[in-house]
């Protein structure tokens, strides 16, 4: 017998990384509740909450990209919770290129992801990505930021 919930947060979740693959930001919202909480798991002090904050932390590392794609991997859903293994190609505008790899940990509610996990390796990033991309990083917009730190 399949598990009509599990199904659906699973799709919920891979629409939502395929409008991020494509860089579809309006996408990618309608995939959030409205409290959704986003942590990149290496700085959970710089999380965001809500679509709105959450589209702009992903545009801060991720609209200057040249090329950003994301590569499916394994999947597992257990009713509200799904975890996916899956890698990105980012390509910087000045050549440089590489593969994250990523596991990330959703939680999906009513058809909403309500909380959005990433557990990557900050180094990996370190070793392709061009200084300026920290700089950038760094000199950015931070009106999005929310401390998870004691939520995670």
């Amino acid at each position: 017998m399949t598990d009509l919930s599990t199904i659906a947060a699973s799709d919920v979740v891979l629409g939502m990384w395929q409008a991020l693959s494509r860089r579809d930001w309006d996408g990618v919202k309608t995939f959030l509740s409205a409290d959704c909480l986003y942590v990149d798991m290496p700085v959970p002090a710089v999380s965001a909450r809500g679509p709105e904050n959450i589209v702009t932390r992903l545009k801060i590392g991720l609209a200057p990209l040249a090329g950003y794609e994301n590569h499916d991997g394994l999947l597992l859903a257990n009713g509200p919770d799904v975890m996916y293994e899956h890698s990105e190609t980012w390509t910087f505008a000045t050549g440089e290129h590489g593969v994250l790899r990523f596991v990330t940990v959703h939680r999906v509610v009513d058809g909403k992801i309500t909380v959005w996990k990433d557990y990557w390796d900050f180094n990996s990033l370190v070793t392709f990505a061009p200084p300026q991309h920290f700089e950038n990083l760094a000199s950015g917009d931070t009106s999005w930021v929310f401390d998870a730190s004691g939520l995670v």
